[in-house]
């Protein structure tokens, strides 16, 4: 499932790898759309668990890019 937050933050939940991976390459595509109009930012994707993430076009990514991280859990 996507959830759109914004027009920069999209938010993926999915409980199998292959829905995981379509919805991530579905809201890759969103937020690059929006990233091209702007010419501005890059995107980025972060895993906040295994079937948790967030896509959002990002100010500390450089145009063009997209980066991944891994959000490390709380101690």
């Amino acid at each position: 499932m996507i959830k759109r937050h914004s027009d920069v933050v999209l938010e993926i939940t999915a409980h199998d790898p292959d829905t995981v991976e379509n919805d991530l390459n579905a809201a890759v595509e969103i937020a690059r759309e929006q990233a091209m109009k702007e010419c501005r930012h890059g995107i980025l994707v972060t895993q906040h668990g295994y079937t948790s993430y967030t896509v959002a076009v990002s100010r500390d990514v450089p145009y063009g890019q997209t980066h991944e991280r891994r959000e490390e859990p709380a101690n």
